[in-house]
Order: structure tokens, then sequence, then C-alpha cells
């Protein structure tokens, strides 16, 4: 990901030189469980211990004749070690036992960070709602005005999406923190089970439970899944404050700067860029999602075909996705609501909203249906509605947002019960 949308705690775990320490980790842990097996010498085992983890630029290096970066990081971590020690590294193993292995670790990291982020989104939306719980502003269907609602509602929407998140996505980090060190076509014909048990146990993973060469890829098309829904959610809150922020609606701006320059032509302009960037930030991963799905038919035992792919898509999901959530954020706590602007919205079109209402109560009285509702439908096109409706002896006094929002505390509670959970 280029490094405009890509914040240095995510960046990290992507980085070469992170997947080679990784890389590094399992060949130890592999090394150690085959000591005590009695298969690699501990003489060997020290030594592999003190190789330390070989630099990116020389794996690369390494890689210019080799073109295989597994074989080049195994060439450059043994270099300076002895022979006879060195001929103990990788002992049984194939290359996608170090590399997908690894990748588990890797991704559950990575889950583990989006996921902090994205309860730190849920916590703000969900502190915001309560916050303007009793903000009354017009909603919309259709985009056209229909009934009152309350802004804290419209929040309070948005942070059960995340929480619906985050719980994807920690089940899709369950089904992907998995390893396995089972050999060439998975059978464990050169190596010990024990070696994947003491492996993947060090490193929290679980194990594939019927390998072939690779970690089955529909538990990496079911976490971008994952991911493209959180930035669906997001782009949810994007779409909505950018609705809000135009010019003839302004119930909400985007937290701006001293510095803040909306147009190098126009110095009026105010735009909802931080929204519009997150709206188109949520495209690329749901590119990703679709693209990670044709990963998950290979050829037989395995093909190469999905490492290419994985390559570029799972740390740009990963990077984008923190970058989004993060944005999104700062955003919504930063957000400027104008509640004197919704409650106008309301009162905007002279009680249009309230027809519902007038519906609703007319029919308990008994009336007829059909009747009631072609004259009050009458009455909305006349430019005095309320006034049609006093002719036509329908009371108007008592038509009021809060007698939509009686039973709004019912939401409020469940509200609550998001604010009281833990990280």
């Amino acid at each position: 990901m280029i490094a405009r949308y890509a914040l240095p705690e995510m960046a990290r775990l992507f980085s070469d030189q992170a997947r080679y320490t990784t890389w590094a980790q399992v060949e130890v842990l592999a090394s150690e469980a085959q000591t005590l097996l009695g298969r690699v010498p501990e003489a060997a085992l020290a030594d592999i211990r003190r190789a330390g983890v070989p630099d990116a630029a020389r794996v690369a290096e390494l890689e210019r004749d080799r073109d295989h970066e597994i074989l080049s990081f195994l060439a450059a971590y043994c270099e300076g070690m002895p022979q006879d020690s060195a001929r103990w590294v990788h002992l049984g193993m194939t290359s996608y036992d170090l590399v997908d292995t690894a990748l588990g670790h890797t991704l559950a990291r990575a889950c583990d960070v989006l996921i902090d982020t994205a309860v730190g989104l849920r916590t703000v939306l969900a502190d915001r709602a309560a916050e303007h719980w009793d903000t009354a502003c017009i909603g919309r269907t259709h985009g056209m005005h229909a009934e009152p609602t309350t802004f804290g509602h419209k929040l309070a929407g948005f942070a059960f999406a995340v929480d619906r998140s985050v719980h994807r996505l920690r089940a899709a980090r369950e089904q992907v923190a998995v390893g396995t060190i089972s050999g060439s076509v998975g059978t464990y014909g050169l190596i010990d089970p024990f070696v994947e048990e003491r492996v993947c146990g060090a490193l929290g993973l679980g194990v594939e439970p019927a390998p072939s060469q690779v970690v089955a890829r529909d538990r990496h098309a079911q976490l971008v899944q994952a991911i493209a829904t959180l930035g669906a959610c997001v782009e949810q809150i994007a779409v909505e404050v950018r609705l809000l922020s135009r010019t003839e609606v302004r119930e909400v701006e985007e937290p701006r700067s001293a510095a803040y320059q909306g147009s190098s032509a126009m110095p009026h302009k105010r735009n909802p860029t931080t929204g519009e960037r997150l709206t188109g930030l949520a495209r690329l991963l749901r590119g990703y999602a679709g693209t990670m799905l044709e990963n998950v038919a290979l050829w037989h035992e395995r093909d190469l075909s999905h490492s290419s792919v994985e390559r570029v898509v799972l740390p740009d999901a990963f990077t984008v996705a923190h970058y989004q959530v993060t944005a999104a954020s700062d955003l919504v706590r930063g957000l400027t609501v104008f509640p004197e602007r919704m409650r106008s919205a309301i009162d905007r079109t002279g009680g249009l909203a309230y027809s519902s209402l007038v519906l609703a109560e007319q029919l308990a009285a008994g009336g007829d249906r059909e009747r009631i509702y072609r004259t009050i439908q009458d009455a909305a096109n006349d430019a005095d509605f309320l006034g049609r409706l006093e002719a036509a002896g329908i009371a108007t006094d008592r038509l009021t947002p809060e007698r939509f929002l009686s039973h709004h505390d019912v939401i409020y509670k469940r509200l609550e019960k998001l604010r009281e959970l833990e990280h």
C-alpha cells in the first residue's frame, strides 16, 4: 500500500523484514521440536538459534539468481552457519510449511490490531450517539423527508453495524490463525506431526485438519470478506456525513484544522473530503474480497496462482482498513453537529413530517382509511398543509417530533449495553 494510506503499526507487520523475522522464528521452533525427537543435534540447534534474521536486502539479492524467495531466505539464513548445522535447517519441511504457518501468525496479529481499531470506532460512535440521543432531526427514506428521528439514533445504528463487524472479524481471525507443517502434499511423509503441534502451539495457532500443501484458502477469503464488510459499514457512516454536509442541508460538518483549504479556486469551499476518501477506500476493499474468492480453488494439492494475489491483497486490505477505520474514528469524534439546523429541517416543510401521525390518530378515532389518507395527501399538496388539515377538522396543535419518540428508550437501553462492552 502507498505510504499515504499506511499507518506504522499495521505497515510494520507486513514489511519484508517482519516476514523474515517470523520465518526465522518458525525455523527455530521446528528445529527445537526436531531436537526433542532426536533428529536434529543439540549443537546444530544452538547454531540455528544463533543465526538471527537475514537482512531483507540480502534475501532480495540472492533471489535475483534463484527466483525463489524461500530458498533465498534459507540461503541467507544459513550464511555463516557451519555446514554441519545448516543441513538440519528446514528438515522435512516444504516451502509453504514455513510460509503459511508464519502467515497465520502474522494475520492473527493484524486481526488483533484491526479489531482493536474497530472497537475504538464502535466506542466513539456509541458515545456520540448517547450525546445526541435527544437531538431531533428528520429521517429520510429514498432521500426524501420521512418522519422525525434523532441524530443519536442514526449514530447508534452505525455503532451496532461496526459491532457486528467486530464479531465477524473475530470469527475470521479464529479461522485464519492456523498453520501446517505437514510436508509436500500434507501427509507428514517426511516430518513427524509432533513438529507441527509444537510450532503451532508456540505461535498460538490451530492446525489445518486435512492439509494439502497449504492452508485452505477459503479461510483467507472469509477474512477479507469480513474486512470488506467493515469497510462498507465505514462507508455508510461516510456517505451519511457527506449527505448531511451539503450546503442546502448543513446539519453536520467534518472536523477542520485552522489551515484547511477546500478548493484551490474557491476559498469558501468546505468539502467533506474525509468522507469521500473513506468511501473510495471501501471500494478497494470490496475489490480485494472478490479477488480473494478467486484464490480458493487451487489445482490439486496446490498451485502458485494464489501467491502473487496474496502478496498484494492481504497487506493492502489490512493496511487500507486500518487507515479507514482510524480516520472514521477521528471523523466521528470531531464531527460538528448543528442541532438547530436539524430541527429547522423538520419544520421547513410546514408539518409534512407529521402526516403519518395524523393518519394514525384519525384511523384510531374510527375514520375510513381511504378517505382519511386522501384527505391528508391532498392537504400535503397544498402550501399550507396544517391549515388544510385544520379546515378539514383535524387538530394539529399536538404535532411535535417527540410524539414519534415515546418508545425511544428501548433503543437507548440497547445502546447502553453496547457502551458497557469490554475491549
